[in-house]
Formats: C-alpha cells, sequence, structure tokens
C-alpha cells in the first residue's frame, strides 16, 4: 500500500479514480479530486498523478516507482463527483450546480477546461446568481453524460453539444445522491428517502419506470452500483452503513440487507472485471472487501437455497455463476469474506476506485492511498 499524498494543509481527498486505460498500458495513471475543508473554493483542484506501472513491483509485489504530480486545475466548488469520459477528459460535478469536463493534455502535461455546463443544478426559487444546487452524481457512457443534483434534476448532456439533450425538472421531491447506468439507455438513481428508481430515456414522460424502497424508516440512500456481467443485481448503500442487495427483476424490496459499517457508506463497487468482489466505504473510516468466491466450487447447493430456480443460473461466463451468491437469502453464510483493507482506521472515506489488482481510496485524513495487491 503507497501512500500517494499527505498534505499539511485542509485538503480533504473525495474523489479518487483510475484513467481508463489500454490493456497494454494498465494502471499507469491515477486521477483524484481535493476538497478543500475550508471556506475558499480557491483550493479546489483536479490533479494527475502517475503512479507508475506494474513493471516496477518488485518479487513481492512491492511497487518501487515514486508516485508524482503531473498536472493539476482550479475548481470553481467542491468537487461531488468525477468520472472519466474517455482516457483524455473527465466530467466533474461541482457543488455550485456546474458540470465540467476537463481535458488533459499528456503532450504537455496540462489541463484545461474543456466544456462547461454552467447552473446545470439549481434552486428555481433562490436568487440566479447564487442559486446553483449541487450536482451530487455524474455517470459517463461516452459521449453521453447524466448528472443528477439535490435539486432533484436529471440532466442528459452529450460532450460534443452545448445544451442539455434532455432535462427532467422534477424527477424527484428529494435530493438525487448518485446515479450509474443501468443498461444503454436506462438509469438508476437513488435518493435521501431511500428509494431507487430506473429511469428509461427513451420514454419521454417524465416519470420513473420502475421505484423500489426500502421498508419501514425511509433511510437516504447516497451510493449506487450494478454488477457488470448481471445488470439485475444492483447495490446500493446509505446513512445507516448498511449493504442492500437488489433484485430488479422482482420485487420493490432489496434481496438482502447485510450489516455493514457504523456510519454512513459513501460509495460502493463491483469490481469491474471480477464482480464476485465487491468494495465499500465509510464514513467510519472503514474500507470493506467483499468476496463471495470462496468455496463456490465446493459448495454449489447455495445457488437454489430460498426456493430460486435454476434459471437463475448462466454458464456464459465464469463469473456470472457466483452471481446468486449475491441473490442468497443469506449471502454471508458460509461463503461470504469479509475484511477491512484499513485497520487503523480514523477518518472518513470518503471515495473508492478500482481496476484489476488496484485500489486507489481517499480520506479525511489528506490522504490518497493505493493498494496494488488487492488479491495477493
Amino acid at each position: 500500500q503507497t501512500l500517494l499524498q499527505h498534505s499539511s494543509g485542509q485538503e480533504k481527498v473525495s474523489q479518487p479514480r483510475w484513467e481508463p486505460q489500454p490493456r497494454a498500458r494498465l494502471m499507469t495513471a491515477l486521477t483524484f479530486s481535493s476538497k478543500c475543508g475550508i471556506v475558499s473554493i480557491q483550493d479546489n483542484r483536479i490533479s494527475i498523478w502517475s503512479v507508475g506501472d506494474l513493471g516496477n513491483t518488485g518479487l513481492n509485489g512491492e511497487y518501487h516507482g515514486e508516485p508524482h504530480l503531473l498536472c493539476d486545475i482550479q475548481h470553481n466548488g467542491d468537487v461531488m463527483d468525477m468520472q472519466f469520459l474517455d482516457q483524455e477528459r473527465i466530467v466533474v460535478a461541482s457543488s455550485t450546480g456546474t458540470v465540467t469536463i476537463f481535458r488533459h493534455h499528456q503532450n504537455n502535461q496540462t489541463l484545461s477546461a474543456d466544456h462547461r455546463w454552467a447552473k446545470a443544478h439549481y434552486h428555481v426559487d433562490q436568487d440566479t446568481s447564487c442559486g446553483g444546487a449541487a450536482c451530487t452524481g455524474v455517470v459517463c457512457n461516452n459521449p453521453e453524460i447524466v448528472t443528477v443534483g439535490e435539486d432533484g434534476r436529471i440532466n442528459l448532456f452529450r460532450a460534443d453539444q452545448k445544451d442539455a439533450v434532455r432535462t427532467i425538472d422534477n424527477a424527484d421531491s428529494s435530493t438525487l445522491h448518485a446515479v450509474t447506468f443501468l443498461r444503454t439507455t436506462e438509469i438508476l438513481t437513488v435518493n435521501s428517502i431511500g428509494q431507487l428508481k430506473i429511469w428509461d430515456l427513451r420514454q419521454q414522460r417524465n416519470e420513473p419506470s420502475q421505484i423500489f424502497s426500502l421498508a419501514g424508516d425511509r433511510v437516504p440512500l447516497h451510493c449506487v452500483d450494478r454488477h457488470p456481467n448481471q445488470q439485475h443485481i444492483v447495490a446500493t448503500g446509505g446513512q445507516d452503513g448498511m449493504l442492500s442487495i437488489w433484485d430488479i427483476r422482482q420485487g420493490t424490496m432489496p434481496v438482502s440487507l447485510l450489516n455493514a459499517h457504523e456510519a454512513e457508506m459513501w460509495e460502493v463497487h463491483f469490481h469491474p472485471s471480477d464482480p464476485d468482489h465487491l468494495f465499500t466505504c465509510s464514513e467510519d473510516g472503514s474500507l470493506w472487501h467483499w468476496d463471495t468466491s470462496a468455496n463456490v466450487s465446493e459448495k454449489p447447493s447455495f445457488l437454489h437455497q430460498g426456493g430460486r430456480s435454476t434459471a437463475y443460473l448462466s454458464h456464459s461466463t465464469m463469473n456470472q455463476s457466483v452471481v446468486s451468491a449475491w441473490l442468497s437469502n443469506d449471502p454471508t453464510k458460509d461463503r461470504m469474506e469479509i475484511t477491512n483493507l484499513i485497520p487503523n482506521q480514523t477518518l472518513s472515506v470518503n471515495s473508492l476506485d478500482v481496476l484489476g489488482p488496484c485500489l486507489v481510496y481517499g480520506t479525511d485524513a489528506e490522504a490518497i492511498y493505493v493498494n496494488r495487491q488487492l488479491f495477493a
């Protein structure tokens, strides 16, 4: 594990993201944003770091290269979310409501603002000069960009178009906290009253096609991710630190509610190429690795528990056979290993990203960490 940056100032690392890489050059660059703890927007920056490549690791997997800052640029407002559009462009969501595409010029290692949608999110009842509402989430499927905000608005942008392709002004009466693509034309959103919603962007009506919700208390949901191979499997996390697993093909409530963190869960991510592994991070200073791959070959019986049909099983890929572990009535029994990757936890772990064997996460302790041996 490498400490990439430790600042003597008040820089809270909010959004670390791996730059998408060709397979031949996996994991050579990383971007993250630092969120200022002092009320001074000038100190918010987007930074690109190089952390070397896997060729610089020793026999025991230790990394021998020196991480270094390639370039950075100021950002107006707190960075609420950040996603790569492609290998050169980064889409950033601001607390001011503005959405910006930054371009990384790799020939001279500079960053510039490529395009900006000012006040993409705003409060109608406030003065227009300061009425911006935080853009809380962004997801990209080049060239399309979807944003959500605390104003309950959903925007669909295209990177090559000046104006929004579509806006759903009153998509939600509460704050939308996160968004991800379900399929090419469908998105998933989570909100501050415990609801998971599906939106079909092909439909012109401004209503969700499906609504799912937590039973009982309306606990705010902060994060959402869908299984990369089996898109009906969705994971969410929220204010109570619980991990919820949903099967969007059936019912309106989660299939599983798993006790997880002791405070807010800020992000949840299935591993993009090995989705029997899932990662969550929390305000309580912990980062958990959930592993359902253990004993799958030796204990196939669990795949049929709860009266579920064998039709759930797919043998088209190796990864898909373990999906039912997430859908089991008791997915932790005998077949899930849970590891806290930060044993000496202190301040909030705000965000994480995972690619191949590498994990990156940022904390309120003014530090960003890289772990290159996830499966060692």
